[in-house]
């Protein structure tokens, strides 16, 4: 069985869901879960974890993300990107009243914490149903805003109506809306052209394979060196090693004391680190409790 992570390209076409059934035919395992969707349409980084590697999903899905949006100005869609239906097209004035002035003061005003209103065709559930369900039977509901967090935006290309802009956001940070949203700060609407995710964490678009390429790996008996360690993740936290003792409460998901720790430097208060015994086996993540004088467990990878 794999354990770890494989950073994987994902293709126009699929679904985030069809790229792990694909992994699951060509790595022969059942226990594998992608780390966040992405729209079938979009392309780039999908960290996708396997066996005791599954256990970081719900960690990696709350990581920053950076992605490659193409805006077009001038056109409004039920859909907020062009796949959609065209519910307004701003008129030829509204458009030659656009400079790159403005245009640039509108994109970059969504830097800092805004609050987004999800769209109707998306995964959210309103009372159980999926709002790409309802949006598809003709309904819309109300939904509320929800915070969202726009840490870094950067303009890498503007030839009016098009604008390419780089954004670096939080978890749940529909890119579709923040370019309706651009539009509509402008008065003459907006929608996605296209979308790549160039980062999840420390996940980059540039060492990522596709699923071709990943299972040339398999053929070729290599797929365990494009495998990421559970621990390489949390390569920003100390590494202590544990007493044999110590070993067996770690193998129980047990509290550490100090004392069953054999290194001499202890961590600062609520610091993380990881958990390794004498044969370099890696445990988990605890947490340093300085008043108790010990480790709690955050995550264990056992």
């Amino acid at each position: 069985m794999y354990n770890g992570i494989i950073n994987v390209y994902k293709e126009a076409g699929f679904t985030s869901h069809d790229v792990v059934a694909r992994l699951r035919g060509i790595c022969k395992q059942k226990k594998i879960g992608h780390t966040g969707t992405l729209d079938p349409a979009a392309v780039g980084v999908l960290p996708v974890c396997f066996g005791s590697g599954t256990k970081l999903c719900d960690m990696l899905t709350d990581w920053d993300k950076e992605y490659i949006a193409v805006l077009k100005l001038g056109i409004t869609t039920d859909t907020q990107d062009l796949s959609g239906k065209v519910l307004a097209r701003a008129d030829r004035p509204q458009m030659e009243a656009l400079t790159e002035d403005t245009v640039e003061e509108a994109v970059m005003g969504f830097v800092g914490e805004y609050g987004q209103i999800p769209p109707m065709y998306s995964a959210l559930k309103v009372n159980g149903k999926k709002l790409y369900e309802l949006a598809r039977a003709g309904q819309e509901v109300e939904r509320q805003p929800r915070p969202v967090q726009i840490k870094e935006i950067e303009i890498q290309q503007m030839t009016l109506p098009e604008v390419t802009f780089r954004v670096v956001c939080s978890k749940g940070t529909y890119i579709r809306t923040l370019c309706h949203d651009i539009g509509n700060t402008l008065g003459c609407g907006g929608a996605m052209r296209s979308l790549t995710r160039s980062r999840v964490g420390v996940f980059g678009i540039k060492e990522a394979l596709t699923l071709q390429q990943i299972e040339n790996l398999r053929d070729e008996g290599r797929l365990s060196d494009v495998i990421t360690a559970p621990d390489a993740v949390f390569g920003y936290c100390k590494a202590l090693t544990v007493t044999q003792t110590g070993r067996r409460m770690a193998e129980n998901g047990n509290r550490l004391a100090v004392g069953l720790i054999t290194d001499n430097i202890l961590p600062g208060d609520q610091e993380q680190v990881r958990i390794y015994d004498e044969t370099g086996r890696f445990y988990g993540v605890y947490q340093y409790q300085a008043e108790a004088r010990d480790f709690k467990p955050v995550k264990m990878f056992l």
